[in-house]
């Protein structure tokens, strides 16, 4: 299937189109001929599918000096949120398939992860500090609920004391409070939770299988009350979109636990651009152009520049405007009044299956 339905929204889902990866020699655009007939009305949904992810490592390095972190586990390709803006989009062209609705509907995952991590990290080289899980796409999405792949990783680097950070807008995050709190009670997990908006009709088309903005709130409550430190991601801000909201946002997660809270200026690299254009001309038509013309006051007069140390907040000002915003709200209301780091000292390999215990435990 290449874009049949680009032309309008589909129920359920983010991107309006599924046009071809960049890797493909043929692109196939849908075209309205003006012949609708009732075939047309009626297209099946479109169902989700998962595949097996057969790669043999799990854990993924970057050098980024603009992430955090060094490391992190992704347990799924593809994300079934349906985000229109996610950033990991164009990863699916490595795939050979598109970044649109194939993103959110193609799905590959990795059912020997938590071997496969186990193994690394007993590894003689391996020098730990903290994962990122979740880092590309959400690792509480849908599917999560009954395949439990990112639990299993939790109990496993809870095995080995290892420091995790989790990035997700899922209220399925509380299912493993069981896990984390005793993690977080050492210094060795924080959870970071995305809140682009409180406007529910809005969510419900940028970011279509994910969860409405008021379990958000609440998953942050419950993680706070349950002694695991949470930030609030008011990621992406939009340009005339949603940018407006950005104080009710850190007002609201602050009012229910958060303690940090970060922020990242739309981008859209590669094939999200046109996802991104295509999406906003089916639910924004009359904000569209000038949804694109503050994105491009952002990034010197394109939609996107990926150099470093840019790329995440913009520049002119606009971007410097949000930040002056963002950094005055963060004082009002509490939040990034101290640094976090997670302890990596702890990180201690249990015993493999067959080795007899030590007699001496440090």
């Amino acid at each position: 299937m290449d874009d049949e339905q680009a032309a309008r929204p589909v129920k359920g889902r983010g991107a309006v189109g599924n046009r071809s990866g960049r890797f493909e020699a043929f692109t196939t655009v849908a075209v309205d001929d003006g012949w609708d007939s009732p075939a047309d009305q009626d297209l099946p949904p479109l169902r989700t599918t998962l595949s097996i992810d057969t790669s043999r490592t799990i854990i993924t390095r970057n050098s980024s000096p603009d992430l955090p972190f060094d490391r992190s586990i992704n347990p799924y390709k593809g994300c079934e949120h349906g985000c229109i803006y996610c950033f990991a989009r164009p990863s699916h062209a490595y795939l050979g398939l598109s970044p649109g609705l194939d993103f959110e509907t193609r799905l590959f995952w990795k059912p020997d992860a938590p071997e496969l991590l186990d193994r690394e990290l007993r590894a003689k080289t391996y020098r730990p500090q903290t994962i990122a899980l979740g880092a590309n796409t959400d690792p509480y999405q849908p599917v999560e609920r009954d395949l439990k792949l990112t639990r299993r990783i939790l109990e496993v680097l809870a095995a080995f004391r290892h420091p995790v950070g989790i990035i997700t807008k899922s209220a399925l995050v509380c299912r493993d409070i069981d896990i984390l709190a005793p993690k977080a009670a050492e210094g060795l997990a924080r959870v970071a939770v995305s809140l682009t908006t409180l406007d529910r009709d809005l969510a419900r088309t940028l970011e279509p299988r994910a969860a409405a903005p008021a379990r958000r709130l609440e998953t942050i409550r419950r993680l706070a009350e349950a002694g695991i430190p949470v930030t609030v991601l008011t990621s992406p801000l939009i340009p005339g979109l949603n940018d407006w909201e950005l104080e009710r946002l850190l007002e609201a997660a602050a009012g229910v636990g958060a303690d940090q809270a970060s922020y990242i200026l739309l981008r859209l690299p590669l094939e999200i651009a046109q996802l991104f254009q295509d999406w906003l001309r089916a639910h924004v038509p009359d904000r569209a152009e000038r949804v694109l013309s503050l994105i491009r006051q952002t990034r010197d007069g394109q939609l996107y520049r990926s150099d470093f140390g840019g790329r995440m907040r913009g520049s002119g000002p606009y971007a410097d405007l949000l930040a002056s915003r963002f950094a005055l709200a963060c004082r009002r209301f509490g939040l990034n009044r101290r640094a976090w780091s997670l302890d990596a000292s702890r990180f201690r390999p249990p015993p493999a299956a067959g080795e007899q215990l030590a007699f001496f435990e440090s």
